[in-house]
């Protein structure tokens, strides 16, 4: 008997309802969240770090391949060519490790930067020029920042939030 690690499909915000009903049945699940500290004081303060997903750990040999696919709120699990896709029990640690991370640094600084402040790009492609910040993106730690590049026009380019800096 092998139990694995596999993402599961869940329709739009109903990770909690599907983590508590898989809690409910006493499955082994894994549900992702992280706090944040959103600009709307009435926002969640506490959000999927997958949103849409949730890891199970199962049998699928006894249980069927298709036993997650029937309970209210989901899709079904993430399959490549009808067979469901295996997630690495060290990748799962490593979640949980970089989770535990964010909550320690204060969680998701959803806040920090506001449109129209300047900020300077660190690393990438960019790296060294400055920009204008313009909005966060859907996702955990993607903006969006208007760069003056080649022509007076500001254009949108869309980083991860590390490869920014705020400019004092």
């Amino acid at each position: 008997m092998t139990t694995h690690w596999y993402a599961l499909r869940v329709k739009p915000h109903k990770e909690r309802t599907v983590y508590e009903l898989l809690q409910a049945k006493q499955e082994s699940v894994f549900f992702p969240t992280v706090p944040v500290k959103p600009v709307n004081p009435r926002a969640a303060r506490i959000r999927p770090y997958f949103p849409g997903y949730l890891f199970v750990q199962a049998n699928l040999d006894d249980a069927g391949i298709n036993v997650f696919s029937w309970l209210p709120g989901t899709r079904g699990l993430v399959t490549f060519g009808d067979i469901p896709a295996v997630v690495p029990d060290h990748l799962i640690t490593e979640l949980r490790r970089r989770l535990r991370q964010i909550e320690a640094d204060g969680g998701l600084l959803n806040g920090r930067y506001r449109q129209g402040d300047r900020v300077r790009i660190i690393s990438g492609p960019f790296a060294d020029y400055d920009a204008i910040f313009d909005a966060y993106l859907p996702g955990s730690e993607r903006v969006r920042v208007l760069l003056a590049f080649l022509s007076h026009h500001p254009q949108p380019v869309k980083l991860t939030i590390a490869h920014i800096s705020k400019v004092n």
